[in-house]
């Protein structure tokens, strides 16, 4: 029996790595696993770059222009065709991109041997795809318009058509289903894909779609059967989870079904198998999420992308704790990680149509995302929703990028115009004048060289931060240490909790003699670190971290204590539950938690063991009480809110504390002590989730002190800027 139509797969081996959040191979790595990825024979594309690829490549030191260049050769040398996935309007990056800076990402890209350029926006705003249509045949590459799949009564296969038509009208080549969270329901997308094949039968159509929810082998058949030239897959051990189906699956259902496919080298495909399982084993597999390995049909309902589970649970940890903490000051029950996980599918479900439905696809799937969790965090401490928003969030609901598939709730439209925010009808790129002129002057200010085809400058102004962290070699070093720490971390044994059994404070047998600073400030990081923790130690026990911080920065390890106006810059690690080890002027210092409760810690270092009282101190310092010495002492940081002076709404007198609703970094601060603000002004802006978060003040007043320095880390109600 004569074989029905030829279809051909494409390789996706990066969505696994990227999952993690950080990190994708070494160029040693690429380099040595593309020619087995040739030998397998049945791939007649590989996705070798775009997305985060670049960016990643940044956060570890590693230059992104060299890595796509290595890893793009071996396949053009044998005839395999390579592509890129980049965002149209937002690049290859979370927010807008200056015209003249796409023009040069296809130039680049085009000379470091990527064929196609896969296209996307996240809103499925044609307006914002017709630039890269244009850039991208320009440059000579083919241009593969993508179309964000996603589920909802206004996702129809004519509101996809109505894409398709103008793509087609601007020249693309392609077009591709970009399935991102795979909920594209399988007879849907058998519709649309013989929508476009009847209308354009020349045009290929490519399929990509996650395994998350479970329905992307159904619809990889459907779409087959309806014409599809081209299917994206995956390989072991990357395959399945919450990214591609494994090529051999999708070879085996088709070949029964009757179509022509290639047939797959099984040595080479072990082969490739065993190259992937080392990089995991080498470092890679360190920042994978375990939970990104499962399908879960619980994806159905949120309609997240699978892609961006790697961070989403790296945010949840950051602000679990916190939304517990507030829960339990209301007198309500806390949450465990999997009800919080619930919690968040359920706020995205419910403000997703408030929204305007926009497609849940980088990086609009990563503000729908934030803001849900916001709105838990904000729920939890009797705030209102929308309350914390950050300007990427706004200027998608107002129409900077793009136009919304649906329209935006009044609640939001009157929220809008009570912080007086403007609603945008022009075109999204005028938005955003041209930059390379201010990159180039820079690079030549600094002696940087703009790089083969100006490849360096593309990747500064494209990933300006990362490439600056990259060029010092602060990159480098942080991916090491964290590498290093994570390492020691899998390799400790698993070990039974440091207590068993309830202890009871004896302060009848600890030592009495004088104590040094070193102790005390031992005692009181202890103390501060398990502050949610009151209570003797029991088996289970989940002291909080307050270094679990959201994106790279949870592996820092240094913690600052101010004493008498003199900052102390302590190290610290964790060997086991209860214990730590503390450096402090070269010195190290081993303690361990006995006994802890409000106002107390019972602790051991070397043979001794001390009982401390904590209370507050004078202004924002706490006060250490060791036998008969005290010692006033504070950190930026701190959580215990007994510990914070003017905290929040229950500040005393004419002056209140704006603490941070969330963890991450102080990336700017908007004012200066002794200026005068008003209720609603921005005070600072914290860096998290991958966000730019503003602070606002709730009441008018005078600035009378700034809590926090640039680039600070912070956590949850860390007292930023007091107003009088």
């Amino acid at each position: 029996m004569a074989k029905k139509r030829n279809i051909k797969f494409s390789l996706i081996y990066r969505d696994m790595w990227q999952s993690s959040g950080k990190y994708v191979p070494r160029v040693d790595q690429l380099k040595e696993i593309a020619p087995v990825i040739i030998d397998t024979g049945c791939f007649a594309r590989v996705e070798t770059n775009g997305g985060a690829f670049e960016q990643v490549n940044l956060l570890y030191g590693e230059n992104p222009n060299l890595a796509v260049r290595e890893w793009t050769q071996p396949f053009n040398e044998a005839g395999i065709q390579t592509h890129m996935l980049e965002r149209a309007l937002n690049g290859i990056r979370m927010f807008p991109v200056p015209a003249d800076v796409r023009e040069l990402m296809y130039k680049v890209k085009a000379a470091q041997g990527t064929d196609i350029a896969r296209s996307f926006c996240g809103l499925n705003d044609h307006r914002n795809l017709e630039l890269s249509i244009k850039y991208a045949k320009q440059a000579g590459m083919i241009s593969q318009s993508a179309l964000c799949i996603t589920h909802s009564k206004i996702h129809t296969v004519d509101y996809y058509m109505g894409v398709v038509d103008k793509a087609v009208e601007y020249g693309t080549d392609e077009i591709c289903l970009k399935d991102m969270a795979g909920i594209g329901r399988p007879d849907m997308l058998g519709k649309l894909v013989k929508a476009i094949k009847d209308k354009y039968p020349d045009k290929l159509v490519q399929y990509h779609g996650h395994s998350g929810p479970g329905f992307s082998v159904a619809s990889m058949l459907e779409v087959a059967h309806a014409g599809a030239d081209m299917l994206d897959v995956a390989m072991e051990p990357l395959s399945w989870g919450m990214v591609h189906p494994d090529v051999i699956t999708i070879r085996e259902m088709l070949d029964d079904a009757g179509f022509d496919v290639p047939e797959i080298n099984m040595n080479a495909y072990m082969e490739a198998r065993r190259l992937t399982q080392s990089f995991m084993d080498d470092f890679l597999g360190y920042f994978i999420n375990p939970k990104n390995r499962y399908m879960s049909s619980l994806m159905i309902q949120s309609g997240l992308p699978g892609g961006m589970m790697g961070s989403l649970m790296a945010d949840l940890k950051g602000v679990h704790d916190s939304i517990n903490f507030s829960l339990k000051a209301s007198g309500n029950p806390e949450l465990s990680e999997d009800e919080l996980l619930v919690k968040l599918f359920e706020e995205v479900e419910y403000i997703w149509p408030m929204m305007g439905y926009p497609p849940l696809v980088t990086p609009y799937s990563q503000y729908v995302k934030n803001v849900a969790l916001l709105n838990i965090l904000q729920l939890a401490k009797g705030e209102e929703r929308f309350s914390m928003m950050d300007d990427n969030v706004w200027n998608m609901l107002l129409g900077r990028a793009g136009k919304l598939p649906g329209p935006v709730a009044p609640e939001i439209m009157n929220l809008a115009k009570e912080q007086d925010r403007d609603f945008y009808e022009g075109n999204p790129q005028d938005a955003y004048p041209d930059a390379l002129d201010k990159f180039r002057k820079e690079m030549k200010e600094q002696g940087w060289e703009t790089g083969r085809d100006d490849e360096e400058l593309f990747e500064f102004a494209m990933h300006e931060t990362q490439y600056r962290d990259y060029k010092s070699g602060i990159a480098k070093e942080r991916f090491e240490k964290e590498l290093q720490k994570v390492k020691e971390e899998k390799s400790k044994p698993k070990t039974s909790a440091t207590v068993n059994e309830t202890k009871a404070s004896r302060p009848s047998s600890y030592s009495k003699g004088k104590v040094d600073l070193p102790i005390a400030m031992m005692a009181y990081l202890m103390y501060t670190f398990n502050a949610r923790s009151f209570g003797p130690l029991q088996e289970g026990s989940n002291p909080h971290d307050v270094w679990n911080m959201i994106g790279y920065w949870r592996n820092i390890n240094t913690v600052e204590v101010l004493v008498g106006g003199e900052v102390h810059e302590v190290l610290f690690n964790q060997p086991g539950d209860g214990e730590y080890e503390f450096t402090l002027n070269g010195k190290t210092y081993y303690g361990k938690v006995e006994y802890i409760d409000k106002g107390e810690i019972d602790f051991g270092v070397g043979d001794k063991v001390y009982q401390a009282k904590i209370s507050q101190g004078e202004a924002n310092y706490a006060k250490v009480t060791i036998n008969d010495s005290e010692f006033q002492m504070h950190r930026n940081d701190l959580l215990d809110s007994d510990l914070m002076a003017h905290s929040g709404d229950d500040a005393t007198g004419e002056s209140k504390s704006i603490v941070s609703p969330i963890p991450g970094k102080v990336f700017k601060i908007l004012v200066k002590e002794g200026e005068e603000v008003r209720k609603g002004d921005v005070v600072v802006v914290i860096d998290a989730m991958k966000m730019e978060n503003n602070i606002t003040t709730r009441q008018s007043g005078v600035v009378k002190k700034i809590h926090v320095r640039l680039n600070e880390m912070v956590e949850v109600n860390t007292a930023l800027v007091e107003v009088e």
